[in-house]
C-alpha cells in the first residue's frame, strides 16, 4: 500500500505540470527529464503492479513528445479545447520595402478522450489570415486520429498524424522552438508540419528507449512541377499529398527511436521511405522512391539548451523524368540535405518572466545532387546556403512568447532579415 501510494502522489505531481509550457522552456525540460528518471526508478519498485506502471509511463511519453497538451485519463468521456498561434514581422535588411507582417497561422486542437484509454485528436489550421479563391492564406487539417492505449503499454493510432522526424515536427508550437521562424533544416529538408494518412504503433522500453513506427501514405511525384521555385525551396514540401485525396497505390513505412536514459538529454533518430511514382501509368518515373532519415539530439544542463540536427532525403529512379524536364530550372534532386547545431541560455528569470537569448548556425542544400543526364543538359549544384541567426525568446507567463533574431544568409545575402515576432500556446 505504502509503494502504491508514493507511485499514485508521483504520478499525480507529474501529470499536474503545465503542459501547455513546456516545450522551449528549459526550466521545465529539466524538471520533466528528473521527473522521468524518477519514473524508471518507480518502475522497478512496482513490477507486481505493471498495468500502473505503463499507464504512468505512458504519461510520461506523452508530456515529452506531445505536439501539444493531452487530457489527463479521466473516468468518463472529457474533451479538452487547446491551440496556438503565431504573428511575425519580417524586414530585409537589402530591401525594407519588402517587410511584411503576417498572421502566420493560427491552430485549434479539440481532444476528447472516449476513455481511459481511448482518446481523439484533432487540430485545424489556417494561415496566413485569409483562406480564400483570391488570397494566400490556407485552411487545414494538421491532425486528426484515434489513439488507444493496450494493456501491454504500447500505444496504437489511426488517421491523419505527425512524422516522427526530427525535432520541430511533432513539437513545432512556437513556444517549443527558438526564433522567430522555424529553421530551414526542419522545414526545406523535413517539410514540418509533415503529417500522413495510416496506422501507427509505438511504446516504451525500461531503458528509456522508445519507439514508434508505422504504415502511412507518402508523397506524389507526379506533382513535381520543374518551372516553379517550390522543389529548390523544400523537395519533400512542394510533393506531400496531407491527407487530400492522397493516391496510395504504394504506401510508405517509417520507424523513429529515441533514447532518453539520462535526465535531461534526448538522443535519437527516424527514417521514412516509400515509393512516390504510384505506378502511375504513362508517367516517366513509375517507380521513383523517396527516402529521408534524420539524426537528433538535445540536451539541457542547467540553464543550457543544446540541440542539433542533421536531416538528408534521397530520390530514386527518376532519371528519365529529368530527362522530360531539360530546359526547365528545377528538375527533381537525387538527394537534399542539411544540419543545424543551436546553444540557448537562460540568461534572467524574474517571476513568471524567462529571458533566453540564443544562436543557430545552419547549413543545407535542397539539391545537393542531380541524376545524370546528357552533357551539357544538366542543371547545375548550387553551393550549401550558410544561416546565422542571433536572437532572443522572452517568456511571458507560461504560454506566450515574444521573440527578435536576426538572420545572415552566406550565399545569398539578399535574404538577410531581421524577424520579431509573437506566440501562444494553450
Amino acid at each position: 500500500m505504502k509503494k502504491n501510494f508514493i507511485a499514485t502522489a508521483v504520478a499525480a505531481a507529474f501529470l499536474a505540470a503545465p503542459l501547455s509550457a513546456f516545450a522551449g522552456e528549459t526550466e521545465l525540460l529539466a524538471r520533466i527529464e528528473k521527473m522521468a528518471a524518477e519514473l524508471e526508478q518507480l518502475k522497478a519498485e512496482l513490477k507486481a503492479n505493471q498495468r500502473k506502471t505503463d499507464s504512468i509511463e505512458q504519461r510520461q511519453q506523452a508530456i515529452v513528445q506531445a505536439p501539444s497538451p493531452v487530457a489527463a485519463p479521466a473516468a468518463g468521456p472529457s474533451t479538452v479545447i487547446t491551440g496556438y498561434g503565431e504573428l511575425n514581422y519580417n524586414r530585409p535588411t537589402k530591401n525594407a520595402s519588402a517587410a511584411q507582417t503576417d498572421v502566420r497561422r493560427a491552430v485549434i486542437g479539440i481532444q476528447h478522450r472516449f476513455d481511459e484509454k481511448t482518446k481523439l485528436v484533432s487540430e485545424f489550421e489556417w494561415e496566413h489570415a485569409i483562406a480564400s479563391a483570391t488570397d494566400a492564406g490556407e485552411s487545414a487539417i494538421e491532425q486528426l486520429y484515434v489513439e488507444r492505449q493496450f494493456d501491454n503499454g504500447m500505444r496504437g493510432k489511426a488517421g491523419l498524424f505527425l512524422i516522427p522526424a526530427g525535432l520541430l515536427n511533432t513539437a513545432h508550437e512556437p513556444t517549443a522552438y527558438y526564433g522567430v521562424e522555424r529553421n530551414f533544416i526542419e522545414t526545406a529538408i523535413i517539410p514540418s508540419t509533415w503529417r500522413e494518412v495510416g496506422l501507427g504503433l509505438s511504446g516504451d522500453f525500461a531503458n528509456g528507449l522508445a519507439w514508434d513506427a508505422g504504415l502511412t501514405t507518402g508523397f506524389d511525384i507526379t506533382k513535381w512541377d520543374a518551372a516553379s521555385g517550390d522543389g529548390r525551396e523544400s523537395p519533400l514540401g512542394s510533393i506531400h499529398q496531407e491527407g487530400q485525396l492522397a493516391k496510395s497505390r504504394n504506401l510508405s513505412a517509417h520507424l523513429a527511436l529515441n533514447w532518453r536514459g539520462v535526465p535531461g538529454l534526448l538522443v535519437g533518430g527516424s527514417v521514412f521511405t516509400g515509393n512516390a511514382g504510384h505506378k502511375t501509368a504513362d508517367f516517366a518515373a513509375p517507380d521513383a522512391r523517396i527516402t529521408v532519415y534524420d539524426l537528433h539530439t538535445r540536451y539541457t544542463p542547467g540553464h543550457w539548451d543544446l540541440s542539433a540536427v542533421y536531416a538528408r532525403g534521397e530520390i530514386r529512379n527518376v532519371d528519365a523524368l529529368n530527362l522530360t524536364f531539360v530546359g526547365q530550372p528545377n528538375p527533381v534532386p537525387a538527394s537534399f540535405a542539411g544540419w543545424y547545431a543551436q546553444a540557448a541560455y537562460q540568461l534572467y528569470k524574474s517571476g513568471d518572466y524567462v529571458f533566453s537569448p540564443f544562436a543557430r548556425y545552419e547549413n543545407f542544400n535542397t539539391a545537393k545532387r542531380y541524376s545524370s543526364v546528357p552533357a551539357g543538359l544538366g542543371v547545375p549544384v548550387a553551393a550549401d546556403e550558410k544561416v546565422y541567426t542571433i536572437g532572443a525568446n522572452l517568456k511571458v507567463g507560461e504560454g506566450v512568447v515574444l521573440k527578435v533574431d536576426y538572420q545572415k544568409f552566406v550565399e545569398d545575402k539578399t535574404r538577410d532579415r531581421l524577424n520579431l515576432g509573437v506566440g501562444f500556446s494553450y
